[in-house]
């Protein structure tokens, strides 16, 4: 009866530890996939930024050159020129900020202690799970001391498989291969999450726009350029009114 107990049990672990290689292979896969992807994206995103900066960033700059200077002039400052209904907004939302900024942190605490309760080296017998927990409470730290609140719930998800394994009898190789899972689940939280806050991006948005236009003979980039050329004509304009002005004055 016991040798069938353990035929079965055998089996049975054999059959989840090839589901789990299914798991561990199919992440794999994805990362092969997406890592690429992502570090095209990034490497296109700091090509189009050089360039966009070079033709037009240039220019923005001798417009907040002119306008500053116009500003001077005036006798305007950003303190000067902020009325007292203004300067009481300001005040109101720099204490709701507060406000938010202590229930982020709260927030933060309530989280690094869930990943602590669930997941601490110290709660396992196995060197092997000890030493992933550890390399986890690791990244709880860095995520909790830098206020990253998205990366405490990703290793929250990712440890899950952790205390699955704590719970009921594994061998060390399943413990090696549910690490590995929970490792590959994560790598690809993070990727998925560095594309998305590239796709969002408003340079990239930019370049996309760029693209479309090229594609009919538009070089938006030669628009923008002529766009912020005419504000600078402008505020020249200005600019040159005034000093005419305060030379009859003086």
């Amino acid at each position: 009866m016991k040798t069938t107990q353990l035929t079965l049990h055998q089996e049975l672990e054999a059959d989840v530890m090839a589901r789990r290689r299914e798991e561990l292979a199919a992440l794999e896969a994805e990362i092969a996939q997406r890592e690429p992807f992502l570090a095209q994206i990034q490497a296109d995103l700091l090509q189009f930024e050089r360039l966009y900066l070079g033709v037009v960033g240039s220019r923005y700059d001798d417009l907040a050159k002119i306008e500053q200077e116009i500003a001077r002039l005036q006798g305007l400052t950003p303190e000067e020129d902020l009325s007292e209904e203004q300067e009481g907004a300001s005040l109101g939302e720099d204490a709701v900020g507060c406000g938010q900024n202590r229930f982020h942190a709260e927030k933060l605490k309530r989280l690094y202690r869930e990943v602590a309760r669930k997941f601490h080296p110290d709660l396992v017998q196995c060197e092997i799970e000890r030493h992933h927990r550890h390399q986890l409470m690791v990244e709880a730290n860095h995520a909790y001391q830098s206020g990253a609140e998205d990366r405490l719930h990703e290793l929250l998800v990712a440890g899950e498989t952790l205390e699955v394994a704590s719970q009921t009898p594994q061998s060390a190789e399943m413990i090696v291969l549910l690490r590995r899972i929970s490792e590959s689940r994560s790598l690809l939280s993070t990727i998925e999450a560095n594309i998305d806050e590239i796709l969002s991006s408003e340079l990239f948005k930019l370049k996309q726009r760029v693209a479309v236009a090229d594609t009919v003979g538009v070089n938006l980039l030669d628009e923008l350029v002529s766009q912020v050329d005419r504000q600078i004509r402008k505020a020249n304009n200005r600019l040159e009114h005034l000093q005419v002005l305060f030379q009859q004055l003086g």
